[in-house]
């Protein structure tokens, strides 16, 4: 089992543990949380340091994946993905279990496909990107970098 540390302790770091502890290869080893925040645990997960602790966990850890949601802007989710990038820690993509990603389709490194989503044939997504629960993403779509696809969304071929 690799290890793997959250980033972001709210809302859609509950929902990211739900997949993890489904899918094989990946044990949540802790969260990591801004330093102001009152959060200690997060479903049974301890929050193992903040923001700032990240080049130290760094030596410790290969794997990381944000798991701050994105609701308006996505600054925060990009800055965060940017900073474990330059550390040349891993940002895997996790798939639901329940979700059907096409063996043809494309999808960019720490991004979530959730619960029910289908992501059809030469669909294209990119990097830190969350489609969310029962979303459809059909044929030769392209979702840029950093995009969330809220739930129930349906996009059509070739958008």
């Amino acid at each position: 089992m690799k290890e793997i540390i959250l980033i972001g302790a709210g809302g859609h770091c509950k929902s990211c543990i739900d997949i993890i502890e489904m899918i094989e290869g990946y044990h949540v080893a802790g969260i990591v949380e801004r330093k102001e925040s009152t959060v200690k645990e997060v479903l049974g997960y301890s929050v193992i340091g903040s923001d700032e602790d990240l080049a130290d966990l760094r030596k410790k850890y290969d794997f990381a994946f944000v798991t701050v949601g994105q609701i308006g802007s996505s600054d925060l989710k990009v800055h965060l993905f940017d900073q474990i990038k330059k550390l040349a820690v891993e940002q895997p993509s996790l798939v639901s279990p329940l979700a059907h990603v096409s063996k043809h389709a494309t999808i960019g490194g720490g991004t979530i496909i959730m619960h029910h989503a289908l992501v059809n044939t030469a669909a294209k997504i990119g990097v830190n990107c969350i489609i969310n629960s029962k979303v459809l993403i059909e044929h030769d779509t392209v979702i840029n970098d950093h995009c969330h696809i809220a739930t129930g969304v349906i996009v059509n071929g070739g958008v």
